[in-house]
């Protein structure tokens, strides 16, 4: 069974094993204003989740 030679630096395993945290964050359209927000959160634009009002936005005047 295979060994390795050296010692592998915290450095490099730690950069190694965060690879997989590197991409990017999925986005969706919201129903009600078709503006992108992150899944499964309130939309911030229109305050809206499944389908009803969680928050009141207030408009600028």
């Amino acid at each position: 069974m295979a060994n390795p030679k050296k010692k592998m630096s915290r450095c490099r395993t730690h950069r190694r094993r965060s690879l997989w945290k590197m991409s990017p964050p999925s986005v969706i359209r919201c129903p009600q204003c078709h503006e992108w927000t992150l899944p499964h959160r309130v939309c911030p634009s229109c305050g809206y989740y499944d389908g009803e009002v969680v928050l009141t936005i207030k408009e600028e005047k």
